[in-house]
């Protein structure tokens, strides 16, 4: 029952605060990440392998490690433990950079609703029309549900505060060094594998949370068929199963840094519009008052 109410208080925390304004310590890790990554890589991405490693476990253990003794205060420890946990969530901020989208779409504000979607999306989104807009919107929500909520329950219900700082800061280091170009090609490869590892089983929770809130079978189906198509192991039962859920038509073409992407087609429904994104934001939530539902009766059979 501990573990319930933790996972509580620190969902009321990002409710009410949402994340910090100002001094986030993210943004601060990801400085340290830079200067790890100038350091082993160097301008000119010749880091090996090994190099990434090293450069991952000097981010990552120490914080880690320093997490675990945090919790382990007297009297304090279980308040460490809230803090963080509502530190690595992202719920809230969500549906603060997604619903402005929906709502310029609804507006018919169209360069309003591109220069919104370009802060949550990493792909060219000057020339995307409302379909496109809507599309990468609610492809955004799905995957970053799952890498910024989910999983990070998963871990902190697994290993407490150890567990979901040593998921966040890793997620945190993939979404930096585990891409596929001549820079972070041998450099980043551990930060994209490690990553891999610790999100398969959160990212296939979440497809079953999906399907099961949504059209499940169309959903079922589309995991089952389209996933295994997409480049990422993950990302693919993820957004497979939440465009069958949505019955909605995600994926297709897409242009990420200058460079045309032919990625596959997810869902068989309709063409994605604003409501879509809502739905996304709306499946989420449901999925989040799902698996407190489950903590919770797990928390009463143990006890």
């Amino acid at each position: 029952m501990s573990l319930f109410l933790g996972v509580v208080a620190a969902l009321l925390l990002d409710a009410l605060l949402g994340e910090p304004k100002r001094a986030h310590p993210l943004v601060a890790f990801g400085r340290l990440a830079d200067r790890l990554e100038q350091r082993f890589n160097g301008a000119a991405g010749r880091g090996w392998r090994s190099h990434g490693v090293s450069a991952w476990c000097l981010a990552v253990l120490p914080l880690t490690l320093l997490a675990w003794l945090l919790a382990r205060l007297p009297y304090v420890g279980w308040l460490v433990e809230i803090v963080l946990l509502y530190l690595a969530l992202g719920l809230r901020s969500l549906g603060e950079h997604a619903l402005p989208v929906a709502q310029a779409l609804w507006r018919r504000d169209l360069p309003e609703a591109r220069r919104r979607v370009g802060w949550i999306v990493s792909r060219d989104t000057t020339q995307l029309d409302e379909e496109g807009v809507a599309r990468a919107a609610t492809e955004s929500v799905l995957e970053n549900g799952s890498d910024a909520v989910f999983a990070a329950l998963f871990w902190f219900a697994v290993a407490g505060a150890p567990g979901v700082v040593l998921y966040r800061l890793s997620n945190t280091l993939d979404a930096m060094w585990g891409y596929r170009n001549a820079r972070f090609e041998r450099f980043g490869w551990a930060a994209a594998r490690i990553d891999d590892v610790l999100n398969y089983v959160p990212a296939r929770l979440v497809a079953l949370t999906y399907a099961l809130l949504g059209r499940t079978r169309g959903a079922l189906h589309c995991w089952r068929t389209q996933a295994p198509l997409w480049d990422s192991p993950n990302a693919g039962p993820v957004m497979a199963a939440g465009a069958g859920a949505l019955d909605v038509a995600l994926g297709g073409p897409a242009i990420y840094h200058g460079e045309h992407h032919e990625r596959p087609r997810l869902g068989s429904g309709a063409a994605p519009r604003a409501s879509h994104i809502e739905y996304a934001v709306d499946l989420v939530w449901a999925g989040v008052l799902v698996w407190l539902l489950v903590l919770l009766f797990g928390g009463w059979l143990y006890a």
